[in-house]
């Protein structure tokens, strides 16, 4: 299923004929109910291949059924037919076969326009809606009490109203939320600020994140309190609410409890999930920590020589307003890259086709070493390891003679495994007691469990149980073990 609504998805990454996918859709998404046939579509296609739109030829009947059949295979179109009167076989077949966009496609490109329209700027939030959702949970509470106590149409239609305001009015804010901070995410990851853009990015700190970080806090404690209040008689809410239209339909928010949970979630925290408004609180306080270290770098200098991002802006420009002989050339005197003979097979082809030009193929990200310096040399090379015979002679003798001293604290421990209450140990054995002993702790769950632990090369076992006080000796002092029974096996 989920693959089969991504095709509707297809039209706009098609590698050929994208122009008049896009148009096919934006004319049939233009106005409700619409049933065409291929003729009409031809026709509406014809003054936009006059405009430039679309290729040549896109018009023609043939090139437009093929299109609209491909839609309807990808999903977003679905075909029908209805009587016409037909001066000929063809004009019958081109006339009889209509087409209507699906529900789902209808989606899909109500998406596109709006992405497509959107600017690359900050969305501005909706704060103003705070006070909307707190008046309004406030008034759907009273609404409430009212329908309990008469239950008539005219009470469930201002329930309903209400309902749907609220929850309105909440999706609206949540996105909003959502695409500023999403805008916010791509500001941080920037490395290098324009001077110009520093003053834009205070006041984007200083001034429009604090008042939304404090409306949202100030009007969170009454919206969650309203939330409190009306999940005690969610139950009779939904009821009120209720028609029987089908399990396929899609009901408006607010009719289900998923939705309410949903909306509670976003204002009130649960154990082990935080709500949106703590996400948002973290969330401010790391873009404030990023984008104040973008601009001290920005202001410092960022380094030893001053950013090439303006020289690099320049270079683009260049190739921009460039011919395509001029491009190449500039291309070779600023790279010092210039045409040459490849002697060795073709490299493995990569994820472009070889139609797709250089200009619009995935982008080269450019390091920080050349947008800051222009340096172009490779980093972090790592040097050269030394051959030293003495050296590791030395640690081989290191570390045999720590193996000798814990041998002889472990044999040490050995020996007294039979009484060893009564026997002084020696600090070493003491701390080869004690990293068995946390060892063996850690696998309790409560005071009445047991544990064990053992050295995995000689063998030695402690073992610890629920039971009377311990002590034990040692030079350094007396380790006394409540409620703990320990033993030494070998």
């Amino acid at each position: 299923m989920e693959h089969k609504r991504l095709k509707l998805y297809a039209y706009l990454d098609a590698r050929d004929h994208q122009r008049t996918y896009l148009a096919i859709m934006r004319l049939f998404t233009s106005t409700l109910l619409a049933d065409l046939s291929a003729g009409e579509v031809a026709g509406a296609l014809a003054g936009q291949e006059r405009e430039g739109r679309v290729e040549q030829g896109e018009s023609r009947i043939e090139n437009v059924i093929n299109r609209l059949k491909q839609l309807v295979e990808w999903g977003n179109l679905v075909q029908g037919r209805r009587e016409v009167v037909a001066a000929s076989i063809a004009e019958f077949q081109h006339g009889s076969v209509r087409y209507q966009v699906s529900k789902l496609a209808v989606r899909v490109q109500r998406d596109v326009d709006e992405l497509l329209r959107v600017p690359e700027g900050a969305r501005e939030v909706s704060r103003e809606l705070l006070p909307a959702i707190e008046r309004g949970l406030n008034e759907l509470g009273g609404s409430l009490s009212v329908a309990l106590l008469n239950e008539g149409d005219k009470t469930r239609e201002l329930l309903a109203e209400r309902v749907t305001t609220l929850f309105l009015q909440h999706a609206e804010l949540a996105a909003t939320v959502r695409d500023f901070y999403a805008y916010l995410g791509q500001v941080v990851t920037r490395n290098h600020l324009a001077p110009d853009e520093i003053a834009g990015f205070r006041n984007l700190l200083v001034e429009y994140i604090q008042r939304v970080v404090e409306d949202v806090l100030k009007y969170t404690p009454p919206i969650a309190a309203a939330l409190a209040g009306l999940a005690k008689a969610r139950g009779e809410l939904l009821r009120l609410l209720g028609t029987d239209l089908g399990h396929n339909v899609e009901r408006a928010r607010g009719r289900t409890p998923e939705d309410w949970q949903e909306l509670t979630d976003w204002f009130v925290d649960r154990p082990g999930r935080p709500s949106q408004v703590t996400a948002l609180r973290e969330a401010t306080a790391r873009a404030i920590g990023s984008l104040l270290a973008s601009v001290k770098r920005a202001t410092s200098g960022g380094g030893l020589l001053p950013g090439r991002r303006a020289e690099l802006l320049k270079l683009a420009g260049w190739f921009d307003n460039a011919t395509r002989a001029e491009a190449h050339e500039i291309y070779a005197s600023a790279f010092g890259l210039y045409s040459a003979r490849h002697l060795s097979p073709a490299p493995e082809h990569d994820s472009d086709n070889e139609r797709t030009p250089w200009r619009d193929g995935p982008v080269c990200d450019v390091t920080v070493s050349v947008r800051t310096r222009g340096d172009r040399g490779a980093r972090g090379r790592p040097s050269r390891i030394l051959d030293d015979p003495m050296m590791e002679q030395s640690l081989l003798a290191e570390a045999r003679e720590a193996d000798e001293i814990r041998a002889r604290h472990v044999a040490e421990l050995t020996k007294a495994a039979g009484n060893l209450e009564n026997t002084t140990l020696t600090h070493g054995a003491l701390e080869v007691f004690c990293e068995l002993l946390t060892l063996a702790m850690a696998q309790r769950d409560s005071p009445r469990d047991s544990g064990s632990a053992s050295d995995p090369v000689r063998g030695l076992r402690l073992e610890v149980a629920h039971g009377t006080t311990t002590k034990i000796k040692s030079a350094a002092g007396t380790l006394t073990l409540h409620d703990a029974t320990v033993a030494l096996k070998r």
